[in-house]
């Protein structure tokens, strides 16, 4: 029987993290440790490489995921190790895991099998307390909307108009929609509230899209809370919350410095949801990065639908980044699900299905390619995949003028990738890329969602009532329309209906409500019956996670 991921993760030769931050050159001193595998790096280390020239910026992104799995972080980790196997000064850039997945349905974010980031359970658990420190910033700005309310309202917040809600980072339905401060007059006033999990919070994509500590608290500042009886939008720093904010995140803005298996270099920070938030890890960990080493390897989470076009559209666009090759990861095992096999019979070879959802991975592709980014996809092999299921993946993307290459670095970790690494090499040194977003900072609120829905979705139109239409143009008016929107939509499809596999074309994308986000720079669209606020499955995985005997964490995956 093959090991667990928690299993190899326990076995690993863990270096110092000071012998890995010597691999980029990086002194003891610039290194905040926690404990001898895990550290942050000091602003005022990454301060002194801002006059260094950049490195490579590539893209792991995936089909749209089904249940069988599809490798998108193990495949960015597998990148990252074969890079410095052939011979090049390579780091991966990876989001921390939110508790939510973790102890719900999903698992862990940290890789799989030989191609993980260590230490496994330290980064699928507390970490660094970065998310306790997003999580403490988010609700003290809550606590001081409703204090301001209860001591006499000087702002004159409209109390049926307070936009900001409370988060917590675990799945938890039942908080979706509450009433807050019920008990009486010294309780304050009753109004309907909800939370959200953590990891949709404005403060989380604040966190990720920041550069320093000022444009942290510019973008806190920024946020807009409430509005008066009159319409008139209050503010964070109407309350002066965004320099308290900014303390408690202080420390958990410098990126999180860790190793993989084979003791390349790694960041892993920040963590948006890419269906309900912009899906990539943070601005300084990149650009940090991207000075450190010649190649950087980061992911976007799902689908090249969502996670792709939001790392184009939303993080490349604000942050002033040029990736240069985007790697497409896909299995014969998702692949035969999107051609309409049920889960329990993927382990037996079917080509035609394969073929079938093949229209998938096609759109993905053409879609990578709108952005003028070359591609190229990455088969992550599992035991039972048949050759000849291999071989249609890879005549199907020929005909696209885009290799495939089978990988293995599950089982076998950076000699899996090594043929992937060369390829990704040459795409890079050929010269094709010309990153462009999608549409233009001057093109109307509305239009931008259609054009996503239109251009990426294949949908014939996005379609909203005329509450939402007269929302979007009043921030328009306010002077919002320049930014970019983040489409929070189901992953499972390129439709809004999670059980509409395949590349479905034609349909209609119903936009339900839209958030304005301006600390963080974009209008959320909520699409769908998509939740900020998601439930634990029927058997969530806490239920088997335990300390063994020997107090050793069992269960995470």
């Amino acid at each position: 029987m093959p090991k667990s991921d928690i299993e190899i993760a326990r076995e690993a030769n863990v270096k110092p993290i000071t012998e890995i931050g010597a691999k980029l050159d990086m002194p003891a001193d610039a290194l905040m440790q926690y404990g001898p595998s895990k550290a942050k790096v000091s602003f005022e280390y990454l301060e002194s490489l801002k006059s260094k020239s950049d490195g490579k910026l590539i893209l792991v992104t995936a089909i749209s995921p089904t249940p069988a799995g599809e490798g998108k972080t193990t495949t960015t980790v597998g990148l990252g190790d074969g890079l410095n196997r052939i011979g090049k000064k390579a780091m991966i850039c990876l989001r921390e895991p939110s508790l939510g997945p973790c102890f719900g349905m999903k698992g862990g974010a940290a890789g799989g099998g030989y191609a993980q980031v260590v230490p496994m359970e330290d980064i699928n658990l507390h970490f660094t307390g970065d998310f306790h420190a997003i999580t403490s910033a988010h609700n003290l700005l809550s606590a001081l909307i409703d204090n301001h309310i209860y001591w006499g309202n000087e702002l004159g917040i409209d109390e049926r108009r307070v936009s900001w809600r409370r988060v917590l980072d675990m799945n938890d339905r039942a908080l979706r929609d509450t009433v807050t401060s019920l008990g009486g007059v010294a309780n304050g006033f009753p109004r309907q509230t909800g939370f959200d999990i953590t990891v949709a919070s404005e403060v989380m994509a604040i966190f990720c899209l920041a550069d320093g500590l000022e444009d942290l608290q510019k973008r806190l500042g920024d946020i807009v809370v409430a509005y008066t009886r009159e319409r008139k939008p209050i503010y964070c720093r109407d309350l002066k919350a965004e320099g308290p904010m900014t303390v408690l995140l202080k420390d958990a803005l410098m990126p999180n410095f860790v190793q993989t298996l084979e003791n390349n270099p790694a960041f892993i920070h920040g963590g948006p949801f890419a269906n309900i938030a912009h899906g990539c890890n943070s601005v300084s960990a990149t650009k940090s990065a991207l000075k450190l080493a010649d190649y950087v390897v980061t992911e976007a989470g799902f689908g090249a639908d969502l996670g792709a076009e939001k790392f184009f559209d939303i993080k490349c666009r604000k942050a002033g980044l040029k990736p240069e090759a985007v790697v497409i990861v896909a299995t014969v095992r998702a692949l035969k699900m999107h051609g309409g096999v049920a889960k329990d019979a993927l382990g037996d070879e079917n080509v035609d299905a394969v073929k079938k959802g093949l229209e998938n991975l096609g759109r993905h592709i053409a879609n990578i390619a709108k952005f003028g980014v070359p591609a190229v996809v990455g088969i992550n092999r599992f035991i039972k995949d048949s050759e000849a299921e291999l071989a249609a993946i890879q005549a199907f993307t020929q005909t696209l003028g885009v290799d495939a290459v089978v990988c293995e670095h599950w089982g076998k970790g950076s000699e899996g990738t090594e043929e992937l690494a060369n390829k990704v090499v040459g795409l890079i040194d050929s010269g094709k890329a010309d990153f462009k977003p999608l549409y233009d900072d001057a093109l109307p609120l509305y239009d931008k969602i259609n054009t996503v829905a239109q251009q990426i979705y294949g949908a014939e139109e996005a379609v909203a009532d005329k509450k939402v239409r007269d929302q979007l143009k009043q921030w328009e008016d306010a002077g919002y329309g320049h930014l970019p929107v983040c489409m929070a939509k189901t992953q499972y499809s390129f439709s809004t209906d999670p059980n509409l596999r395949g590349a479905p074309s034609g349909h209609k994308v119903p936009v339900r409500e839209v958030r304005l986000s301006a600390g963080a720079g974009f209008i959320v669209a909520i699409c769908g019956e998509i939740m900020t606020m998601p439930g634990l499955p029927r058997v969530p995985a806490a239920n088997s996670i335990h300390l063994d005997e020997a107090g050793l964490i069992q269960g995470l995956f």
